[in-house]
């Protein structure tokens, strides 16, 4: 695993300070992102049940899997939104951030008097990060949205999968980490503006907007020539030939010959040149058209001898090839445990590890993830030892519900 140190001590955007108003998937992403490189980031969740991902499965020891992955080493302080009280204290806590990040659905935090208008009379430099299903403004702004409503009205669904299968979502949080990764680099271009004029601003992330960025030509394409992009499995409807392919020994692997030099190298390495001047074959246009007499091609040279074998030959030939991995195999790969993976310390799951920020800095290690909060670890160590109140107070506040000063409480 690579080298560590502290992001508060290291990193790009130490002295950063971030209010994460975001639960479950794509707010905590973005607030992640930014822990990564340094901000100090405060997670404010509800007091008794808190941040609803802590619920999800798979979980080890009652402790979630996914909500460890996005938390570790941010700030929990408990406080009730839902109450007046609480959402003082947050308004405070916003008077000395740099970032503050929600994902309500669009006009509740104006409904509370914490829109950015009002939040930045206090805080003029405030960064107001908004993460919702379809956007702040439109027809659709007032529609709640998770994940899996993106990834099907983006049209990502209908592009994935085979022919002559139903559209499939992804069973992970494919749009969520996408419009958080977004958000995070919305922050980011505000911080640095804010460095130009003085002034914060409002970043508007919608779920659906990045997933639909990264869908390719679908929509240029169809209001271009009326043609409806269509599923095609593996291989990707523009180049061949790609796609993932069974080994001899029941390996898994993928190639992407997606340019006219790699298929010509990958025809090669195959014992075939022929293919290179067969004139179905011979350029991505003719590949095309004969894409699955070409397919069981590949698919029979790679199912005639083991995934080792073909990957090696393919590596010599400098064909864009890969196996298909599963987390044991990227747990044992000496490439990701050098370069990509980073130690998950302080919890009940031991020895864990898990995928570190999503790029390199340089001169930067990277940061530690030591321990998961639990839900109002920090609330004491912030409201009272950073924005002052008073013990009296805090135990008048935690008497009434509206935080929780104790771990667990």
């Amino acid at each position: 695993m690579r080298d560590e140190c502290s992001p508060q001590a290291a990193g790009p955007l130490a002295g950063v300070r971030v209010i994460e108003l975001g639960s479950m998937y794509a707010a905590p992403t973005a607030g992640r992102m930014l822990r990564d490189f340094g901000a100090d980031v405060i997670k404010v969740e509800d007091p008794s049940a808190g941040d609803f991902a802590r619920q999800w499965q798979p979980a080890h020891e009652g402790l979630a899997i996914g909500f460890s992955r996005l938390n570790a080493g941010k700030r929990s302080v408990g406080i009730d939104l839902r109450r007046q009280d609480g959402r003082e204290l947050v308004r405070l806590l916003a008077r000395d951030a740099d970032v503050l990040i929600e994902n309500f659905r669009p006009g509740r935090m104006e409904s509370w008097g914490m829109g950015h208008e009002e939040l930045s009379k206090d805080n003029p430099g405030l960064v107001m990060t908004r993460v919702s299903g379809f956007g702040q403004t439109g027809p659709y702004r007032e529609r709640p949205g998770f994940g899996t409503v993106a990834e099907t009205a983006s049209g990502y669904a209908f592009l994935n999968g085979w022919p002559h299968t139903p559209p499939t979502a992804p069973p992970f949080g494919f749009a969520d980490s996408i419009a958080g990764i977004s958000a995070a680099f919305g922050t980011a271009m505000a911080l640095y503006r804010r460095g130009v004029d003085g002034h914060g601003g409002e970043i508007d992330v919608s779920l659906y907007e990045p997933l639909m960025f990264i869908l390719g030509d679908a929509v240029l394409n169809y209001t271009a020539s009326g043609e409806i992009m269509q599923r095609h499995g593996n291989a990707s409807g523009a180049a061949s030939p790609r796609g993932i392919y069974e080994s001899g020994d029941g390996g898994w692997l993928s190639i992407a010959a997606s340019n006219q030099t790699i298929a010509m190298r990958l025809f090669r390495a195959m014992g075939r040149p022929d293919l290179c001047t067969d004139e179905r074959y011979a350029t991505n246009r003719a590949r095309m058209a004969n894409n699955e007499t070409l397919q069981k091609i590949v698919a029979d040279w790679v199912g005639s001898r083991p995934r080792a074998e073909v990957l090696a030959v393919l590596d010599e030939h400098e064909v864009v090839a890969a196996p298909v991995n599963d987390a044991r195999d990227i747990a044992r790969d000496p490439h990701f445990t050098e370069r990509t993976l980073v130690s998950l310390a302080g919890t009940v799951f031991g020895e864990a590890m898990m995928p570190g920020p999503v790029l390199h800095v340089k001169d930067y290690p990277g940061p530690v993830y030591d321990g998961v909060p639990a839900i109002g670890e920090h609330t004491e160590e912030v409201l009272a030892g950073e924005l002052g109140l008073a013990a009296d107070r805090l135990a008048e506040l935690a008497d009434a519900g509206v935080i929780s000063t104790r771990p667990g409480a």
